[in-house]
């Protein structure tokens, strides 16, 4: 397996485009983007489990139905979400499009994201379209990913290729996600090609297998938002041989998605509203998978434990006290805390209790952008990571006037 450029695009029959439709007042903002297979898809996607739900994720449960789909037609600036016409314009733009790509609407899957209870206008998304279709392009990854972002600071995508029998698959995904991220699933926007030859129902099962591990254990806010998905989409065109059941080039097929959501997963909450530093905290020694996940999450989700890496502050009892209360099964006496980065490793806790540590050591190796905290719970065989961000003063000027 090795990473590759071309982002969404990477995978064979893929194409994309992102412009500026008018959704936004900035028109140096890409608002629209769009992914196009030359060939239908098999296609799963996972949706936020919020019971406010934008229009478009209702419209895509009933088109993805019978597991295909050909096209992703996504806006931002403006969620689709508390609108009265919503599933009307959310239908509307799948129809435009359809027109536009000779498609069947039912083909064409719908996203949107940005200030929830505005008014959508679907003028300027009918009038974007014509120029979105005559753009795409096998080099319009970077466009794409530029179009679906709204607080991120940066675009994320990832493509890498790994091997199936003796065919060469790709594997890639573009993804936005700054503010309002707390999955389960998925509060995020993450768009996913393959050409890789697997059956919808083996992809269903790989995607909502792998976001356990992936894009459900990571929390920026603790908001969990209300438009946003997970989705995938496989055109066959590696010519592999049909991945429809377990098995080795099922596993391989697994794998590379893991590689790609880990990746991507690593890039939202790094780019956290206001963040200065992405945390990985690796749970091991728990009794259950269940007991490592839930204090691997409740780790990353505390606000004081985020507010002490922004400060570089060494203070690892808030990392018991996030254990304590998170519903696992732990021997709290056995737990042994440490914190690492690329300045080094500190040993800060061990059964439990305070072991005598430099602090002006550990504040070097906190000031890193990228910290890990480690945490054996002695008690167990099996392991859990989650990802977050610190808790920064920008965090709040952020959302503060976020929409104005």
């Amino acid at each position: 397996m090795k990473y590759v450029n071309g982002g969404i695009c990477a995978p064979k029959g893929f194409k994309a485009n992102g412009v500026h439709c008018g959704i936004r007042k900035n028109r140096l903002k890409r608002d629209l983007s769009l992914i196009y297979s030359e060939k239908l898809c098999s296609a799963s996607a996972v949706y936020t489990t919020n019971l406010v739900k934008g229009a478009p994720l209702i419209l895509n449960k009933k088109y993805l139905e019978n597991g295909y789909a050909q096209a992703i037609i996504c806006n931002s600036g403006n969620a689709n979400t508390c609108n009265a016409n919503g599933l009307e314009i959310a239908e509307t733009t799948s129809k435009l499009l359809a027109s536009e790509l000779n498609l069947n609407p039912s083909d064409v899957l719908v996203a949107s994201t940005g200030v929830i209870g505005q008014p959508l206008d679907i003028e300027p998304i009918k009038k974007g379209i014509p120029e979105l279709v005559s753009g795409l392009s096998t080099s319009g990854s970077d466009f794409a990913a530029e179009g679906i972002m709204t607080t991120d600071t940066v675009k994320k995508e990832v493509a890498v290729e790994f091997t199936v029998g003796n065919k060469t698959c790709t594997i890639a995904g573009i993804a936005k996600g700054s503010g309002m991220i707390h999955p389960n699933m998925a509060t995020m926007l993450v768009f996913i090609t393959t050409d890789a030859n697997i059956s919808p129902k083996m992809l269903d099962v790989a995607l909502k297998t792998d976001i356990q591990n992936t894009f459900n254990m990571l929390s920026v806010d603790g908001d969990t938002s209300t438009n946003d998905m997970v989705t995938v989409l496989a055109n066959g065109m590696a010519d592999n041989d049909l991945i429809d059941d377990y098995g080795e080039d099922f596993n391989a097929f697994m794998k590379a998605l893991n590689t790609v959501n880990v990746y991507l997963s690593r890039q939202i909450v790094g780019d956290g509203e206001g963040a200065t530093k992405l945390l990985e905290c690796v749970v091991t020694g728990a009794k259950t998978l269940e007991d490592a996940k839930k204090s691997a999450k409740s780790v990353i989700c505390s606000s004081l434990f985020k507010a002490a890496m922004f400060g570089a502050d060494a203070n690892w009892g808030r990392v018991l006290c996030a254990i304590g209360y998170s519903g696992a099964n732990v021997d709290v006496s056995k737990i042994d805390v440490s914190f690492k980065s690329k300045k080094g490793t500190i040993n800060v806790c061990k059964n439990g209790s305070s072991v005598p540590f430099s602090e002006e050591i550990a504040k070097e190796i906190l000031l890193a952008n990228e910290i890990d905290i480690l945490v054996d719970l002695n008690d167990g065989e099996y392991n859990a990571t989650a990802w977050g961000c610190d808790l920064t003063y920008d965090y709040v000027k952020i959302n503060g006037d976020y929409r104005t």
